[in-house]
């Protein structure tokens, strides 16, 4: 593969992930609209885009465009300024090594993991710097929270996904895949596979779970930003087009969780009894199918569930989640000698 053609096939990928996600951002920014609007008995939008709402985030969007864009006189203009975009940018590019199907990734990596993991963490730096660069106390307070929740909640996670990786002998996503899809009994003359969520990987997706609502500051886990306590917390001083920024950005993190959650642990672009020839086309949709539930998931948390104190998030994480993480680790490291 000559220079050029690799990174002309590279962009090509990346323009196509980008315009996806972003589409599949407006969509579940709409499913939350109408979700907790049924939840809570209401009716939700209704005007924008006429009787069923669905045009409502798009004049968000028209509307957060137009706003103007204020820096504070006291800021560090060019850290307020990046911050926003570090967050999206971390966000999107975890999307590079996740696979739709066999063939369709960006790169399969043999480190995908590890990738995944390094570059999710850059989160944590786009929002310490939002905090710390607004020049307002309550945005300071909003990002030494973020920062201690997302590295209580990092640990968990990672470990978590440790016990995957245990279990599958590899950090390839697409590896990871093919273990999953690897028959574990034989129905009759059909091979049966299953995903590692029900491969004794249960407790670890719960792990998972908890820790991504965590990662994403939602309710119950909305510690830095806590309208009630600091305004808005880091993005208190953020308006316009950054503030839309971080908003997208959530939205974007949900689908790329749900899609690592999805990856890891439901087989991913793999559905059984569908030939290997056939998820080359079948596999966007089968794994889409994934995120759409885990997506719902995180939704019905967020309206379903109190905020949580400062000192029961960090018991959650250092005293239940990380014991039960390592345990799960022995337990997958047991499970893959003997068996």
């Amino acid at each position: 593969m000559t220079s050029g053609f690799f990174w002309l096939d590279t962009a090509i990928k990346v323009a196509v992930i980008l315009g996806a996600m972003l589409t599949g951002a407006l969509v579940v920014i709409f499913a939350e609209l109408k979700i907790g609007a049924h939840m809570q008995n209401r009716p939700g939008p209704y005007y924008a885009g006429g009787r069923f709402g669905w045009a409502q985030p798009l004049a968000d969007g028209a509307k957060f465009i137009q706003k103007e864009d204020l820096i504070p006189s006291a800021a560090d203009s060019a850290v307020f300024k990046l911050a926003p975009y570090i967050v999206v940018a971390a966000t999107i590019a975890t999307f590079v090594v996740i696979p739709f199907g066999p063939d369709l990734v960006v790169r399969d990596l043999d480190l995908g993991v590890f990738y995944l993991l390094a570059i999710s963490s850059l989160t944590t730096l786009g929002v310490l710097m939002a905090g710390w660069s607004s020049a307002n106390k309550y945005s300071l307070m909003g990002g030494l929270r973020a920062a201690a929740q997302l590295i209580a909640y990092e640990l968990p996670l990672v470990l978590a996904v440790v016990a995957v990786v245990v279990q599958a002998g590899t950090m390839s996503l697409n590896g990871i895949v093919a273990a999953q899809a690897e028959p574990i009994f034989t129905l009759g003359s059909t091979e049966v596979a299953v995903p590692f969520l029900l491969k004794g990987q249960i407790l670890g997706f719960i792990i998972f779970t908890v820790a991504a609502v965590a990662e994403l500051s939602r309710i119950p886990f909305d510690m830095p930003i806590a309208e009630s306590e600091l305004t808005m917390g880091y993005l208190t001083e953020y308006s316009g087009i950054r503030f839309t920024m971080f908003f997208l950005g959530e939205y974007l993190a949900m689908i790329s969780l749900s899609a690592v959650a999805a990856t890891l642990y439901l087989g991913g672009y793999w559905a059984p009894f569908i030939p290997g020839d056939a998820l080359n086309f079948l596999g966007p949709g089968i794994l889409l199918a994934k995120v759409a539930i885990l997506v719902f998931i995180i939704i019905w948390i967020r309206w379903t569930w109190p905020r949580l104190r400062e000192d029961q998030l960090q018991n959650l994480a250092w005293r239940w989640l990380i014991p039960l993480a390592l345990l799960n680790i022995v337990l997958a490291g047991v499970f893959k000698v003997v068996f």
